[in-house]
């Protein structure tokens, strides 16, 4: 992917320029999903997974992250999606989503899901849409 741009900030899959520490602190403080994670648990999901950083164009300073298990060919899930309190409101979680879909849609994906509580809204501008036969969806542990 090559970087993109958004306003004042920079969007890379870069896994050089993300800050382990500040997304480990916003998802297991501030993230519904995660909160309690535990730091070998995140830096565990970073390295299994293809990562996406937003970052200040002035300072470098990361302001989002989202991250994607995917096997490049067939399917991803998009998770760990999150943008800082301080650039909310901006359009930037938009930005990113839309950094990451299209930065997936050369591998021919067939199918790209995620789970939100509360961010339909957000999902739904860059195309994504509630399962048509939910039922059919099955899964294993904690829900």
């Amino acid at each position: 992917m090559n970087d993109t741009t958004f306003g004042a900030y920079e969007i890379s899959a870069d896994p050089a320029r993300l800050d382990a520490v500040r997304i480990h602190h916003w998802l297991s403080t501030d993230a519904y999903w995660a909160m309690g994670r535990s730091r070998k648990k995140q830096d565990l999901a970073i390295a299994g997974s293809l990562n996406f950083g937003a970052y200040d164009a002035t300072s470098g300073e990361q302001v989002a992250y989202a991250r994607v298990i995917t096997d490049g060919a067939t399917f991803a899930w998009l998770c760990d999606v999150y943008v800082d309190r301080q650039a909310r409101g901006t359009g930037l979680g938009t930005a990113l989503v839309t950094a990451v879909r299209d930065h997936l849609e050369p591998s021919g994906l067939r199918r790209i899901l995620l789970a939100t509580a509360d961010a339909h809204g957000v999902y739904e501008k860059v195309g994504f849409t509630v399962l048509e036969s939910p039922e059919k969806w099955m899964a294993l542990g904690a829900q």
